[in-house]
């Protein structure tokens, strides 16, 4: 947000309830890089009653994880895919941007994270002896990445991008422009939460809310399904397997 010759960054935190509904949960200024910043943040959750979040959703934003990892160490972490993305096409050619956005959305939009993992492999086959920048951004970031498929099927919508964060701070940044900026930094604060606690009342709940509660209790789910049984786990096909004979 821009406050007069400068730039205020928010660190913005969003949850979800046991009911499914989506509630503002932090909001304050500092550095969006600085892991103190989102660490403070943290630790001011934390002390307001807080439980440890069971995945936090995020961008590339490496101060975020480093202090995550510090204040709640038992947090799983999902990498946003609209960041993503962005970042893969950054590292390649115009040209090369219709076929590799069509090769991510194959993973992003895979059946399961078997069909995800060998996505991935295609993509690595198809864009790694030419651009293997692009190709690592994925590769490395395999595990947090896929980590929605480990949730209920019903939710990877909600998991796999920060889009509820970007899509209430489009308000925000809309009104900053037709006011030239807000002025004064504590100004600054106040409108953004004052749009954002709006918003809230307008954001949809996450699809199937009844199974939140389960995750929270730590039940687990296998390919989207839940898991009743250890039997109900199939075993995992070969990389090499073909997708039309993953059972």
């Amino acid at each position: 947000m821009r406050l007069e010759q400068e730039k205020l960054c928010l660190l913005v935190m969003l949850g979800v309830r046991a009911d499914g509904r989506k509630e503002l949960v932090a909001l304050t200024d500092g550095y969006r890089e600085s892991t103190e910043s989102w660490a403070d943040l943290l630790r001011d959750c934390r002390r307001r009653g807080v439980r440890a979040p069971v995945l936090a959703v995020g961008d590339g934003a490496l101060g975020f994880w480093r202090a995550l990892r510090e204040v709640f160490p038992e947090t799983r972490e999902q990498c946003c895919w609209f960041h993503k993305q962005f970042n893969v096409l950054a590292a390649l050619p115009k040209s090369a941007h219709p076929g590799a956005l069509a090769a991510m959305k194959e993973i992003i939009g895979a059946e399961d994270i078997d069909r995800a993992q060998l996505a991935i492999a295609a993509f690595e086959r198809d864009y790694g002896a030419k651009y293997p920048k692009a190709v690592k951004k994925i590769v490395d970031d395999a595990e947090v990445l896929l980590e929605y498929f480990r949730y209920p099927a019903e939710h990877w919508v909600h998991l796999r991008t920060t889009n509820p964060i970007e899509s209430t701070f489009a308000t925000v940044w809309l009104r900053t422009r037709v006011t030239k900026g807000p002025g004064a930094r504590a100004a600054g604060m106040a409108m953004a939460y004052k749009l954002i606690e709006a918003a809230q009342s307008r954001w949809r709940a996450v699809n199937a809310p009844q199974l939140v509660a389960l995750v929270r209790a730590g039940v687990l789910f296998h390919k989207g399904k839940l898991l009743e049984r250890p039997v109900d786990i199939t075993p995992d096909p070969s990389p090499d397997t073909p997708v039309s004979e993953v059972a």
